[in-house]
Formats: structure tokens, C-alpha cells, sequence
């Protein structure tokens, strides 16, 4: 491990993060019944004022917008109703978190957004095909990277610009992390999504996606995940230290009972999705 950088200040700069994944948990929770009252999910999203801030700018973006201006979360949540109230959320709290580039990867700010946004589509897409949750597979797919941009921070200034994550010196992210921090960034993410009470399905989807379908990782959704990844590829959207673990193949199709033409329905579904929403993406 690195002596630089120790798994505790890591830590610390993963509970240092916007609070606003907090909240997209809670949506998550209350989206699950259909009775759930709007004007509860309003004042959830209050708590935090820059996650409101960003629902009502996305709101107003041509992803979201109707022809009139909204002021507020209030109008923001009756604007877009109860089936896309998830999405709208995702992308503020995409804005919200990821709101800098992550110079020790090497990831501009606009890669590192249009990916966690097309792979939470691409995963609520393939999850509605395999009966799993959708919006536990949508807020895997935008938070997997969550461990990463804490990794990241705890770099800056302490990690040398040689020992940064380069395509000529490692494989994939993980390989590096795990040279360089003696961790990957799915176990950063882990401990952190515990800690904020996320779902045991999601926390360890994040833990695996990266293994699937090896030991470790033949959880379905650490499958869904994955699979994800694989349409997030197909569109030339893929991390560079990721682009190795986006292989479409028989086996993890079979593994997660999904048929290649339902896998090339998902990707068209989710693609579609994007180009609407990516508008909103500054």
C-alpha cells in the first residue's frame, strides 16, 4: 500500500462527499409504493439546498422542461410526476456529486457524468427485463463510483503526477488502485453506502459488478451492473481502466437470464433515454 495515502484519510474524503446520494436513497425507498405522497419526496429534497438548487435547474433543462419556468422543488416534483421523478433526481444528484473532474484517473468532469448517467439508465433498463428492482438497479449504476471520487480527493496533492492511473502502466482502475492504495474503490464504495444505509442489494451489487461473473461476483445484480457497462462500451462512453470488464458475453448474459435481443432492447431504451436527458448535463 502506498505510504502516502492511508485507507483512513480515504475514508474520511468518502464521508466528506455531498450528502445528496442520502437523499436519492430515501427517494429510491418512498418510489417503491405507488402511494407514496410527492410533497413528501418535496420536503426530502429540501434538506439538502444544493441538491434542491439542482432538481429545479434539470427541471428547467429541455430534458425535463413543458414551456414554463419552475421556481421550486414543489413544482419541480408535480412537473415531472411519479414515473420519472427517479431520473430527475439522478441527474441532480449526478451534478451535485460528481462536480469535479478526477485528475489521479485522468477523467474529465463531462466523461465522468455522461458515463454514471448512461450506466444507471442502461441498468434500470436491463433490471425491468430480469425482474429486479429498477431504481435500486438505476442508483447502483449512478453511485458505483462513488468510492473513486473519494480515492481521488485523498490523492490530490499528495499523490505524484507519475504514479497517477496511466493505460501504459495498468490494465484497469482496479489494478492501480490496488497497487497504488492497497484497495479498490468498490470497497471504498461499500463502506461508505453501509454507513449511509443503502440497500443490501445495491451495496453489494457495487462490491461485485466488477468480478461478475467470477467468485465475488455472481450476484444478478453485480450481473445487471455489469451488463450495463456493457452497453455504456457499445456507445464509446466507457472509463478507459474500465473498457477490459465491459465484454458482452454468453455467460453473463445466461447468468442474469437475458437474451441478446433483450440486451440490444435495453441499450436502445437506455441510449434513447440519454440523448434526452444528457442536455442537462453542463
Amino acid at each position: 500500500m502506498s505510504n502516502l495515502i492511508t485507507r483512513e484519510k480515504i475514508l474520511e474524503q468518502a464521508r466528506a462527499l455531498p450528502p445528496a446520494p442520502r437523499a436519492l436513497a430515501q427517494v429510491c425507498e418512498l418510489l417503491r409504493d405507488v402511494n407514496s405522497d410527492l410533497r413528501e419526496i418535496a420536503n426530502l429534497i429540501r434538506l439538502d439546498p444544493a441538491l434542491s438548487a439542482e432538481v429545479i435547474r434539470v427541471s428547467n433543462s429541455a430534458a425535463f422542461g413543458a414551456g414554463w419556468e419552475i421556481g421550486s422543488v414543489d413544482e419541480a416534483v408535480a412537473r415531472v410526476g411519479f414515473s420519472e421523478l427517479l431520473r430527475l433526481v439522478g441527474l441532480a444528484t449526478a451534478m451535485s456529486l460528481a462536480d469535479e473532474a478526477l485528475p489521479a484517473y485522468g477523467i474529465e468532469l463531462s466523461a465522468l457524468r455522461e458515463s454514471l448517467i448512461l450506466h444507471a439508465l442502461a441498468a434500470e433498463a436491463i433490471a425491468q427485463r430480469v425482474s429486479l428492482e429498477k431504481n435500486t438497479a438505476y442508483a447502483a449504476g449512478l453511485l458505483r463510483w462513488i468510492g473513486a471520487m473519494a480515492m481521488d480527493r485523498a490523492a490530490r496533492g499528495v499523490l505524484p503526477p507519475e504514479r497517477c492511473y496511466s493505460t501504459e502502466r495498468h490494465a484497469t482502475y482496479v489494478d492501480w488502485e490496488t497497487a497504488e492504495f492497497g484497495m479498490a474503490n468498490t470497497d471504498v464504495a461499500m463502506t461508505i453506502l453501509y454507513e449511509w444505509r443503502f440497500p443490501a442489494e445495491l451495496v453489494g451489487a457495487i462490491g461485485g459488478y466488477h468480478l461478475f461473473p467470477e467468485p465475488g461476483g455472481e450476484d444478478v445484480f453485480s450481473g445487471v451492473l455489469n451488463l450495463a457497462g456493457t452497453i455504456v462500451a457499445q456507445a464509446g462512453r466507457a472509463l478507459p481502466g474500465e473498457a477490459r470488464m465491459w465484454v458482452l458475453t454468453p455467460a453473463k448474459l445466461e447468468a442474469v437470464n437475458l437474451s441478446e435481443t433483450a440486451w440490444r432492447e435495453a441499450a436502445d431504451e437506455a441510449l434513447a433515454l440519454f440523448e434526452r436527458q444528457r442536455v442537462a448535463l453542463r
